[in-house]
């Protein structure tokens, strides 16, 4: 029989997918695309010899065309597979050699969401590996499949399972170009269920921290049109909280409960608004630590705007977001994941970064994150703090640059004995300077770097008091001191 299949336009459109896989993705290497493009076609050319085989043997009385038609969806149907991650590794060590404490959670306002800067700052080894897998139907109609990994760990040694956190993050499934929602509103949706990360979570880099993070278990569907200018996301995320004591004679676990997030997430031109209702049913019959009832519902709501330059100053960008949450939702960055929150807790928090060019090789990144919370965990405590950094760069050579953080935090912390804490007062200061190696500079998220960085750390006394079991005022970490170490930090 005389084959009527082409090969050519199934190279191309494979040429094209191959090159989509990532758009994060440093270019590979041309001889390694070329390769894996090859190996793709001879396999395509292969899964039709193969259909037409079968198609011969199970039914060799068919008609030309449905015999063509098979193999045309045969070949139209296509597979993707990609692999990005986030890691980072160092060693963080004191001016006596030996390793400290550090993290940009590691002051006492750290305790309610209070970040510093991390460059310098980070003892940890930590990865986030995501394998995805998307295959585009016939009819156009595309599934895609993660699952996503993440481990970390402060141990310096090679073999860590006893201190591994290794975690299965995400396993999610997304429907997308559906034929059957097409000429609506749905045209251009997403459909998901699983355990995942929210498409949407955003963060401030240089603090580690996330302005706004959803995630759990749960399904929604992604940008639906409302308007011209006007998409929504939609979900229902479900977590569990920790057990919880009923009885304050019970030294042991008595009961838990699950914590769901309804959520609407809209985007008008440069304005994103997010809605979260949260409940949790039983979780005021939680033992509190102090006067109050805990919080068994909440509301939550962000306002934020992403600006096309350097606050109208510059060439660059920015972001400003406004949090503000009571009840369950006065855990304002990770919603719905606090169940020890008063029905009576309310918090705000502002935050603000940006990204611009001072010459052509000196750029800058400030961010400033600051809260305002409370009746927190028990009526009448109060949290206050504001953290100011800024990341500076200064571009040497295609390959090297000179990297400069100064970090500031400002507290004011009344925990009114919450977990045995004290009320603290008092600034952490932060100043790093790191010589960095890098494949390309050009720009803040240009990945691998490989640093070494040297760090003065201060702090007010007041904030050693805050805490019998936090790092501040242990032996060889009193504030005032050195520290130096390297690290690699890669994503792609």
């Amino acid at each position: 029989m005389t084959k009527t299949f082409q090969l050519a336009p199934l190279a191309a459109a494979l040429a094209l997918t191959g090159m989509s896989a990532n758009a994060q993705a440093d270019d590979a290497d041309i001889e390694a695309r070329l390769a894996a493009l090859e190996a793709r076609v001879i396999a395509a050319e292969r899964r039709a010899e193969a259909a037409e085989a079968r198609l011969e043997e199970q039914a060799p009385d068919e008609g030309y065309e449905a015999r063509l038609s098979a193999l045309e969806d045969q070949a139209s149907s296509d597979d993707d597979f990609s692999f990005s991650a986030y890691a980072r590794s160092g060693l963080l060590l004191g001016d006596e050699g030996k390793s400290l404490p550090g993290g940009p959670y590691v002051t006492p306002a750290g305790t309610v969401g209070g970040a510093v800067g991390r460059l310098g700052n980070e003892p940890d080894t930590y990865v986030h590996a995501r394998l995805s897998h998307q295959h585009t139907y016939a009819s156009g109609a595309k599934q895609r499949f993660q699952v996503s990994f993440a481990d970390s760990v402060e141990t310096s040694n090679d073999w860590t399972a006893n201190e591994s956190d290794l975690n299965v993050r995400q396993v999610f499934v997304e429907l997308s170009d559906l034929p059957s929602l097409e000429g609506g509103a749905f045209e251009d949706a997403t459909l998901w269920a699983g355990k995942r990360l929210d498409r949407d979570n955003f963060d401030i880099h240089w603090l580690d921290s996330d302005v706004v993070k959803l995630a759990g278990l749960g399904a929604g569907v992604y940008d639906v049109q409302l308007g011209d200018a006007w998409k929504a996301n939609f979900s229902l995320y479900g977590r569990s909280f920790d057990d919880f004591r009923l009885d304050p004679e019970d030294t042991g676990l008595s009961d838990d409960t699950d914590s769901l997030i309804l959520t609407a997430n809209n985007y008008v031109g440069n304005w994103q608004l997010m809605l979260n209702a949260i409940s949790a049913a039983d979780n005021d019959q939680r033992l509190t630590d102090g006067a109050g009832t805990a919080a068994d519902s909440g509301l939550h709501a962000m306002l934020a705007y992403k600006g096309d330059s350097f606050f109208g100053l510059a060439d660059g960008g920015f972001r400003a977001a406004l949090l503000h949450g009571q009840g369950l939702g006065a855990e304002v960055k990770q919603i719905g994941a606090n169940g020890e929150l008063l029905d009576d807790a309310q918090a705000t928090r502002l935050a603000i970064q940006g990204t611009t060019y001072l010459t052509p090789d000196w750029r800058i990144a400030p961010a400033l994150l600051a809260e305002v919370s409370e009746d927190r965990f028990v009526e009448g405590d109060d949290y206050r703090w504001a953290s100011l950094n800024a990341r500076i760069a200064n571009e040497l050579t295609e390959n090297f640059e000179m990297q400069y953080e100064a970090s500031y935090q400002a507290m004011d912390l009344d925990p009114q004995g919450y977990k045995g804490r004290r009320a603290a007062k008092g600034n952490f200061a932060k100043f790093t300077i790191a010589p960095t190696f890098k494949p390309q500079v050009g720009g803040f998220w240009q990945r691998p770097e490989l640093r070494a960085f040297a760090s003065y750390i201060s702090w007010d006394d007041e904030l050693n008091d805050f805490a019998a079991d936090d790092a501040f005022g242990q032996e060889g970490y009193t504030g005032g001191q050195w520290s130096f170490g390297v690290q690699a930090e890669t994503w792609f």
